[in-house]
């Protein structure tokens, strides 16, 4: 880190950076109140090819570096008694990048899922478009859904080939289908239809809406990301690459949200 002194400037020591950080980050902890830790967390997890470009690396090695801090950021979830975690790993307009580009970050996510699986502590659950996936997607997502649908540890909603339009489209054509196959004509449905017949066709239905947004990288929108279920969600935006996300943004995030009094309209 490049401090001033006295009109002077000086490295200080890469061990003293990290004593630190971690002092510091060890401070933010203690004053985090546990009872206002946000239950569902949603990340869009943005930069990894700015991060990439920035420290002289591939677009691959960048999206590799941001799988590999998915894993970081679980144990921190953990440590703070997050329940849902969604990860938005892939959207659908993701999909229409270059062959090149788009086929090494399906293999990355790929082993990325596989690794959540195989840790033994989450449940993993698909949300998106599964058409939209290649088949060794597919069954990659599947399986690793099937595989930790016993687990007790974080529920980890995977984003890939996902986009907010495209999920409420989704359920909507899915309510169609469910009340057409009961024989309910559409001016009955269109007399009865509330909220909750939409989001109980949603990609997470059954589970709690996001009470905290995160995204990285210095962009302030959403993107399309759970249109629906963000409709109240508190939005933290961390201006850092994904791939650099540290505990202590996550901390500064939690106690960010802490700080804020939620009125859902009222």
């Amino acid at each position: 880190m490049l401090q001033s002194s006295r009109g002077r400037t000086r490295w200080y020591p890469r061990w003293l950076r990290r004593l630190v950080y971690r002092l510091y980050a060890h401070r933010v902890e203690g004053r985090l109140d546990h009872e206002q830790v946000p239950k569902h967390i949603g990340v869009i997890l943005d930069g990894n090819r700015r991060w990439a470009r920035a420290s002289g690396g591939t677009t691959e090695q960048g999206h590799q570096a941001g799988a590999e801090k998915i894993r970081e950021l679980l144990g921190w979830c953990a440590e703070t008694d997050v329940e849902v975690v969604t990860l938005w790993l892939l959207s659908t307009d993701n999909l229409n990048r270059p062959a090149e580009e788009l086929v090494p970050l399906l293999g990355i996510i790929e082993d990325a899922v596989r690794d959540l699986a195989a840790d033994g502590r989450w449940r993993v659950h698909h949300v998106g478009t599964l058409d939209l996936l290649p088949d060794h997607t597919q069954r990659v997502l599947k399986e690793a859904e099937q595989s930790t649908r016993d687990n007790t540890g974080i529920l980890v909603n995977v984003a890939v080939g996902y986009g907010g339009r495209q999920e409420i489209v989704d359920a909507v054509r899915s309510l169609l289908a469910e009340r057409a196959a009961r024989g309910t004509t559409l001016e009955e449905l269109a007399e009865d239809l509330d909220l909750e017949d939409i989001a109980e066709h949603l990609y997470t239905r059954g589970q709690p809406d996001p009470d905290l947004v995160i995204r990285t990288s210095g962009e302030q929108r959403l993107s399309g990301f759970m249109l629906w279920q963000s409709a109240h969600s508190e939005y933290y935006f961390c201006d850092v690459f994904w791939p650099a996300f540290r505990k202590v943004d996550f901390l500064r995030a939690l106690r960010d949200y802490a700080a804020r009094h939620r009125r859902y309209g009222t």
